[in-house]
């Protein structure tokens, strides 16, 4: 029985020992003085900060002293053709424009481990891009989480292409930040880490999620979900993304 366990604890890394691991990504960190209050946050929340702003570099050392996992977040072209600000990517850059911009854009967060897209709609969608994107994030051993703006993002297809870890975003917690919405989210968030295991949740610097997540947050516990650093759950990805593709190599040695 006890080898069973193990075997089973190596297969899904995580899964024995936390029932249910939810990981909450702040981000939009790094132009408004509030933004800071992020910092107030317990640790294990992990927080995503734009490139070249205001704030971005001090926060990010600030956050990494005080052992947060930091992210960039990294502006991608929208459909509705809304301003990235600086550090931005475009479907009229090339190969070296884009990977030029995101490697200044990391020394702009320092101790970013990972990436995940501000807006994104359109450039998500485009294959050459997200390859350029990829290679980037891959040649520095770093993660990607897919925000989600589009249902027909490559993100993920182009990461496990080329082998980059990768996570989806599976719920926005404050599109709207009124109590009852909120409340409603987060509710939605502890069913989803129940039924699922593992669950990613955005959300945003605004006053009232900041409040909201204080005074809420040990809710998760009461219900037996840790809330994890975003990396933390990387291996369990990786092991089900191994376990469906060897999945997909048998069936297709079986068809020929």
């Amino acid at each position: 029985m006890r080898f069973l366990i193990f075997c089973f604890a190596l297969i899904f890394p995580g899964s024995y020992v936390n029932a249910a691991q939810v990981a909450i990504i702040i981000d939009d960190i790094g132009y408004r003085q509030s933004d800071e209050a992020v910092l107030t946050l317990p640790n294990n929340i992990t927080l995503s900060i734009l490139p070249h702003t205001p704030l971005g570099n001090s926060v990010a050392h600030i956050a990494h002293e005080r052992g947060y996992e930091v992210m960039l977040h990294l502006p991608m072209q929208a459909l509705n053709g809304k301003k990235l600000g600086p550090g931005g990517i475009t479907n009229d850059m090339n190969e070296t424009d884009i990977k030029q911009t995101i490697s200044q854009a990391f020394e702009s967060i320092p101790f970013a481990k990972g990436a995940n897209n501000h807006m994104g709609s359109l450039l998500t969608q485009l294959d050459e891009p997200m390859l350029w994107v990829m290679e980037s994030l891959k040649q520095h051993h770093l993660y990607f989480v897919d925000s989600m703006t589009t249902r027909y993002t490559k993100a993920g297809s182009t990461a496990d292409k080329l082998g980059v870890p990768l996570l989806r975003r599976q719920i926005f917690l404050d599109n709207d930040v009124s109590p009852a919405s909120l409340n409603q989210q987060f509710e939605r968030l502890i069913a989803l880490a129940h039924r699922q295991g593992q669950v990613v949740a955005i959300a945003h610097p605004h006053p009232e999620t900041i409040e909201y997540l204080k005074l809420n947050l040990p809710r998760l516990q009461q219900e037996g979900i840790s809330l994890v650093k975003t990396s933390e759950l990387l291996p369990y990805r990786i092991a089900v993304n191994k376990k469906q593709q060897n999945t997909g190599k048998d069936a297709s040695i079986r068809l020929k």
